[in-house]
């Protein structure tokens, strides 16, 4: 009996572990298929993985400083290098996927960072480096992503030359704490150099490092990360050695993305929310599924004994699998979902890719002037008010009741409601995707042209308000000739020529007939046009000029070339590749057809500038945002923001208005006023900033300080000088930082004529107007002055050539010369005699 119960409980014990065996295969069955795999290209893999990690380790140590078209560049170099040398590579070397799973970038866009090619490969850089890495984040998108990746690791946060940096490192370093540099400079502080270059000195078993007098114990899990906001430092040759050094700055295709999703947020919340939560739920799923693999190998790597008789393993292992089945199932679900929403989004993609294209072209114009530097966030505020300046949906409108109980409603009475509107919060989507009107073919395409031409307008009026008058017509060039090399309408080698007119090396021999009124260069040039396709349909350029020469000699002698009639040969040549006979040949009239043809792509619009509106501007601003006066000769802003404040009830007298003119110590006088501004929501006028080169490090880091906790009626406002003569335009006179969050505003009087009159006529309101008794007389009169002010402000750039002298008449002496003309003719009025025109004229020509 005893053998029979032996024998059976034998049985069951095999049974039992029949049974487990099934379901250990049952629940390793799908990983087991992928890990064969795996086996299967490891194995393949295993000859090329020395080269191609070679290639990630020279991109990870080199390449992260550039931006995408260089890091290919250099990818393509390292692999025909190796490839030369016999070095066996896989079939296409990528780096990002050996530096970086497809897990860790789930985990590093669910804190933040871009999911672009390029942020992922800044990403990959930053986790595999060995030294310390400094970043180039202009746009602030990489500090943003470290804050909260290393927010677990208790970060500390400080800045070169703090007072309380020695110790926050010393902390650090001693208890293995993350420690960020934030908005750095062109240098590193010198005490700080051991840390950075890893200066270490063996003590026993533990390694120390000097800071200033001090030794301190460096514990494995201390990281140090240096960001800078400068959009192109130049770092001295040891930092880059010391450092891995970072380019964070936005690419074009990273930008779009950010671009298309902030337009569709706007133009269809709910396909934006459904798609943010579908990216966060994939992150999510590949970053559980990452850790469920890694679990199961790990459970089966550390079993001891039979596998069979560990009962918690295997059951682990079916929930890891059920777990992993169910994860699947929901992201096949999730990507079908995805490509929905997606088929939507991209009707959109026009709109991303025109702001993309203008946000690099405003980045570009600081190589133009120093001045012109311009940051995300405002760029991204400027497409916001864009898109919603034209929105389909209706302003919600608040019922009669609540407004009735907020009124009578007493603080605590307010905060309750602000408690209610905030629980009422997660049904708003209900309401608005009642309002959302869902377009389809025809209004579709129309709806997505409209929003590209209403943020390029938006964008380009935000940008023209800041540039210098002799940058406004070369910058509109610019963006339209882009547009329309990005919308395929002309090509880039005809944007590169119309703006280089390349001359041909090896020209022929220029005919006789043409030598009286051609110039050797101007003669290559067009002998290089006739490579050019629009100039082979009636023959060759050069011969139908030797043979035309009259023609062609009659039109280049026209006053108004640009609207005179070709020679017949080249009567066909639309209004575009006329441009390119112009440059070549009338130089001096590019100018009036390059309005001309702006005005007829992009609309007159972009030609024709709008007289300064401070009530405008100030609409666009917030207490975050300052303002940026650039002072030119005659031009004092002053008086223009003194009466928007008075309007608006801020006022020298009632203290809500500061004016500081910035010298000698004046310093702290500023940045005390600052911060009294800031708390009591009053202005501050800081005028002549340029003065102060040395504290605007101070002032930059007080407008952060106090944006965190400024009223929401404060401004500020700073006036400066451009760069003289002997600097020139790229001479850093303000630091960068405090130019991208400003408002620039360059009221510089306009070279033609009736821009200088739309001007000098808005320096009068309708009400100054209204108030002369004869305002037929008035206005009369006005006009003259306005004419003679436009014609002085128009030919400022002649100087004193044709005259004996410089003669200024600017804005205030305009200004003046209209309300002594108001009061003589009120004055005449009230007495009944006849306005004194000689003593006027006397006055305004000889005294003014």
């Amino acid at each position: 009996m005893a053998e029979k119960n032996a024998v059976m409980a034998e049985a069951a014990k095999c049974q039992n572990k029949l049974d487990m065996a099934q379901r250990l295969v049952g629940a390793l069955s799908a990983n087991g298929v992928i890990w064969e795999q795996t086996v299967e290209r490891a194995a393949e893999e295993l000859v090329y993985i020395p080269g191609d990690t070679l290639v990630a380790c020279s991109f990870a140590s080199y390449v992260g400083v550039f931006t995408r078209v260089y890091r290919e560049a250099c990818v393509a170099e390292f692999t025909d290098f190796l490839s030369k040398k016999g070095v066996p590579l896989g079939p296409k070397p990528d780096p990002l996927s050996i530096l970086a799973t497809d897990a860790a970038i789930a985990s590093w866009a669910g804190q933040g960072l871009q999911s672009d090619r390029v942020s992922c490969e800044n990403g990959a850089i930053l986790s595999n480096s060995q030294r310390w890495c400094l970043m180039i984040d202009p746009q602030l998108q990489g500090i943003v992503w470290i804050k909260n990746k290393e927010a677990d690791n208790n970060l500390q946060i400080t800045r070169m030359g703090h007072s309380k940096m020695l110790n926050i490192f010393e902390v650090s370093l001693d208890q293995g704490k993350t420690v960020l540099i934030e908005n750095m400079g062109e240098s590193i502080d010198a005490v700080l150099s051991p840390v950075v270059s890893r200066n270490t000195i063996k003590r026993g078993n533990k390694r120390v490092v000097k800071l200033g007098d001090k030794e301190i114990i460096l514990q494995n899990s201390f990281k140090l990360f240096m960001q800078t906001k400068l959009s192109n430092p130049h770092y001295p040759p040891e930092v880059q050695a010391e450092t891995t050094v970072i380019n964070f700055t936005v690419t074009e295709d990273g930008l779009e993305d950010q671009l298309l999703m902030r337009v569709v947020r706007l133009e269809r919340p709910d396909l934006a929310k459904q798609k943010s939560e579908l990216i966060a739920q994939q992150n999510e799923f590949k970053v559980i599924l990452a850790n469920l693999e890694a679990l199961l190998l790990e459970k089966l790597a550390n079993a001891e004994g039979d596998i069979l008789d560990d009962t918690e393993l295997i059951l682990s292992l079916e929930e890891a699998k059920k777990t992993s089945d169910e994860v699947k199932e929901k992201v096949v679900f999730a990507q079908e979902t995805e490509l929905k929403i997606n088929e939507t989004s991209e009707f959109y993609r026009p709109t991303g890719s025109r702001g993309s294209l203008l946000f690099f072209l405003m980045c570009d114009l600081c190589k133009m002037h120093t001045f012109y530097k311009f940051s995300l966030d405002s760029f991204v505020m400027v497409v916001t008010r864009a898109v919603n300046s034209v929105s389909l949906r209706k302003p919600k409108e608040i019922p009669k009741e609540e407004e009735k109980k907020e009124d009578a409603g007493d603080e605590g009475g307010a905060e309750e409601e602000d408690g209610e509107e905030e629980e009422a919060e997660p049904e708003e989507p209900e309401e608005e995707e009642e309002e959302i009107i869902e377009l389809h073919g025809k209004e579709l395409k129309d709806r997505v042209e409209l929003l590209e031409k209403i943020i390029t307008y938006f964008v380009f009026n935000y940008t023209r308000r800041g540039l210098l008058d002799a940058d406004k017509l070369t910058v509109v060039s610019m963006m339209c000739l882009k547009i329309l090399v990005n919308s395929k309408k002309i090509t880039m080698e005809e944007n590169t020529m119309l703006i280089r007119a390349t001359p041909d090396p090896n020209p022929p021999v220029m005919p006789e007939n043409a030598r009286s009124w051609l110039t050797d260069l101007q003669w290559a040039q067009l002998r290089a046009l006739e490579t050019m396709e629009a100039f082979k349909k009636g023959g060759q350029l050069t011969q139908n000029l030797e043979q035309d020469s009259l023609g062609w000699k009659r039109w280049f002698s026209e006053e108004r070339a640009e609207t005179a009639d070709l020679p017949r040969s080249a009567r066909d040549l639309t209004p575009f590749h006329r441009l390119f006979l112009l440059r070549v040949l009338r130089p001096d009239r590019i100018g009036t057809a390059l309005s001309q043809f702006l005005a007829d792509n992009l609309g007159p619009e972009y030609v024709e500038q709008a007289p300064f509106n401070m009530e405008e501007s100030f609409e666009e601003s917030t207490p975050a945002t300052p303002f940026f006066f650039v002072l030119f000769p005659g031009v004092d802003p002053t008086p223009v923001i003194e009466d928007l404040a008075k309007k608006l009830g801020f006022t020298e007298a009632s203290g809500r208005l500061s004016n500081i003119s910035m010298g000698q110590g004046q310093e702290q006088v500023a940045l005390n006023g600052l911060t009294k501004a800031a708390k009591e929501g009053t202005w501050i006028l800081l005028q002549n900033i340029h003065l102060m080169q040395a504290w605007l490090t101070q002032l930059e880091r007080a407008l952060e300080i106090v944006e965190e906790f400024a009223h929401d009626d404060f401004r500020v406002f700073l006036t400066s000088e451009p760069p003289g003569v002997m600097q020139g335009p790229l001479w850093d006179l303000i630091p960068e930082p405090i130019l991208q969050r400003c408002i620039k505003v360059a009221d510089e009087a306009p070279a033609d004529l009736k821009s200088n009159l739309r001007r000098a006529f808005s320096k009068f309101s309708q009400d100054s107007i209204d108030a002369c008794l004869r305002p037929r007389e008035f206005k009369a009169t006005l006009f003259a002055l306005c004419f003679f002010h436009s014609l002085i402000s128009g030919r400022i750039k002649f100087g004193a050539q044709g005259w004996s002298k410089k003669y200024p008449f600017n804005d205030g002496d305009l200004t003046i010369c209209g309300t002594v003309l108001k009061n003589y003719i009120n004055n005449a009025e009230h007495l009944g005699t006849d306005v004194p025109w000689p003593d006027l004229r006397y006055l305004f020509g000889e005294i003014m």
